[in-house]
C-alpha cells in the first residue's frame, strides 16, 4: 500500500488539504520529530505530514531533527517522500516562483549527523542518484498538466545557515555549476535513503541568490514569494499525489540493504 509522507514549511501543514485530518504527537528512537503529525487522506491515499521547522518556524536549519522527522514517517507505514522547499536561484533562467524538481545535491553542511548508523553497523549508501527518479517523473508530468512553470531537474547546494551566501560564494556555486541554492534538502533526502524510502523534492525558486552586485537575500522576500506561491504546491501536490504507485524494484527501497559494513 502508497502511503505518503510530506515534509513541508508554511502551509502545507493546513489539514484543510487532507480528509479525515488528525494530530499525532509521536516519539522515535532519536527524538521527537519536528512537530505533531498530520494524517490524513488525498483522493484515498493515506498522507503524513510533518512541518520540517516546526508548527511557527522555530527551528533553525542546523537544529532540524532530520533523523527523528524521517524516521516517524516511516514508523507510520510511509512508503514516499515528497519535501517541499524554498530555495535561492542561481540562474537567471529559474525565476522566482519556478519549480525545480532538483536530481543532484552538492552538500555545503558541517555540523548535522548524515546517518541512522553510528555504531555497531556502518552505511555506506550510494549516492550517485540521490532522489527518486520515477517520482521525479511523476511530478514533471503533474506540473505540464498543470500548466506550471518548472525545471525537470537541478543541483542543489545545501548550506549550513542560518545565515545566507556571501557574493563570492554564491558565485563560487555558479562556478560549479549549481542551480539553486538552501539549508535543507541535505541530510533529508541522505537519511531517506538509508530508510529505504522514495524521497522526491519540490524545490520553489523564492529569489535570485546574492551573486549580482547590489543583490542581497533578505527572509521577507523569500517567505511572500513562497507563501504567495503555496497554493501551486498544494496543487502539484493533489495532482501527484493519487497517480503514485509501489515501485518493488525502485533502487531506492534497496539500496541500504547492500549497504552495510560491520565494525567487528
Amino acid at each position: 500500500m502508497v502511503k505518503i509522507g510530506i515534509i513541508g514549511g508554511s502551509g502545507l501543514e493546513n489539514p484543510e488539504i487532507l480528509k479525515n485530518a488528525q494530530e499525532k504527537d509521536v516519539d522515535t528512537e532519536f527524538g521527537r520529530p519536528a512537530s505533531h503529525l498530520v494524517i490524513g487522506k488525498i483522493e484515498g491515499i493515506d498522507v503524513v505530514i510533518v512541518s520540517r521547522h516546526g508548527r511557527k518556524h522555530e527551528i533553525m536549519p542546523t537544529n532540524v531533527p532530520n533523523r527523528a522527522n524521517i524516521q516517524a514517517l516511516k514508523n507510520e507505514g510511509c512508503t514516499h517522500i515528497i519535501a517541499t522547499t524554498a530555495c535561492g536561484s542561481l540562474k537567471k533562467e529559474i525565476k522566482p516562483g519556478d519549480f525545480v524538481f532538483i536530481d543532484q545535491f552538492i552538500d555545503r553542511t558541517t555540523k548535522r549527523i548524515s546517518t541512522f548508523w553510528e555504531k555497531d553497523k556502518v552505511c555506506h549508501i550510494p549516492m550517485a542518484e540521490p532522489f527518486c527518479r520515477y517520482m521525479r517523473k511523476l511530478l514533471k508530468e503533474s506540473a505540464e498538466k498543470l500548466n506550471l512553470s518548472f525545471h525537470e531537474k537541478g543541483t542543489v547546494v545545501t548550506i549550513e545557515g542560518p545565515r545566507f551566501s556571501t557574493r563570492a560564494e554564491s558565485r563560487l556555486w555558479q562556478q560549479w555549476n549549481a542551480d539553486v541554492i538552501n539549508m535543507s534538502t541535505v541530510p533529508e533526502v541522505v537519511l531517506a535513503r538509508e530508510a529505504g524510502l522514495c524521497y522526491a523534492s519540490i524545490a520553489m525558486a523564492t529569489d535570485y541568490d546574492c551573486f549580482e552586485e547590489g543583490r542581497e537575500v533578505n527572509v521577507a522576500e523569500v517567505v511572500t514569494t513562497f507563501k504567495n506561491n503555496v497554493g501551486k504546491v498544494i496543487k502539484l501536490l493533489l495532482a501527484v499525489i493519487p497517480i503514485i504507485e509501489m515501485n518493488e524494484k525502485c533502487k531506492c527501497r534497496h539500496d541500504y540493504k547492500y549497504s552495510f559494513q560491520s565494525r567487528e
